[in-house]
């Protein structure tokens, strides 16, 4: 009697049948190509590179007053000296930057005025 061999977790999954399947997850939309490959692995050893320097100044002995972190200072321009490349002024900006800039001034001096 010869027993059949196990199957592991990954070759047991069947999708459900009920739920669609995420696309990260989907066979077919996987792009293996060679040029994908190459620019993840560049990625992943540039950020092992940055983790590898941060943790060095973190665990120095000696350390430096200020431990820099790449990561948090691309945030930090990201978040405040570019912003205008990717604000687009609308109709509804402009309505909003009325409503919260001008709005509070006209409300307090209409109450300022009938107070008195």
């Amino acid at each position: 009697m010869a027993s059949e061999p196990t199957l592991s977790s990954a070759e047991r999954y069947r999708p459900n049948s009920f739920v669609s399947l995420p696309a990260e997850l989907d066979r077919s939309t996987f792009d293996v190509s060679p040029e994908r490959r190459r620019a993840e692995a560049e990625r992943l050893a540039i950020r092992a590179r940055l983790k590898r320097q941060y943790q060095l100044q973190l665990h120095n002995p000696n350390p430096a007053p200020v431990i820099e972190n790449p990561a948090l200072t691309r945030w930090v321009y990201a978040r405040t000296h570019n912003v205008y490349p990717t604000f687009r002024p609308t109709p509804k900006t402009s309505f909003l930057g009325l409503v919260f800039a001008i709005g509070p001034l006209l409300f307090w001096a209409t109450i300022f005025k009938v107070e008195r």
